[in-house]
């Protein structure tokens, strides 16, 4: 799950810059701005998870999932979603 954690992380990150670009094409630059401040944190925490994954640092990736609990602390998801288990396999794609 911590790998898992780790590649949806990176993929937010990526997704940044996608994200702001139609604010920007609008001259909304305070706006994309505030965004990006906002998510900065995403990347590089996913970089930290990954070298903490990779090494069997479970103290660190404790540590890292409570701050990244804390930023998702208002995001509620449904008793009936159907997400299934997407960690699954996360481990062997991190390792790649």
């Amino acid at each position: 799950m911590a790998a898992f954690l780790s590649l949806a992380l990176k993929t937010i990150a990526e997704g940044i810059d996608v994200s702001v670009a139609a604010w920007e094409k609008r001259d909304y630059w305070v706006k994309a701005d505030k965004f990006r401040m906002e998510w900065m944190w995403s990347g590089q925490v996913a970089d930290k998870m990954k070298i903490a994954v990779l090494a069997d640092d479970w103290g660190t990736v404790a540590m890292l999932s409570a701050q990244i609990a804390q930023k998702f602390n208002k995001v509620m998801v449904s008793d009936n979603h159907r997400l299934g288990k997407p960690w699954a396999g996360a481990y062997r794609q991190i390792l790649e």
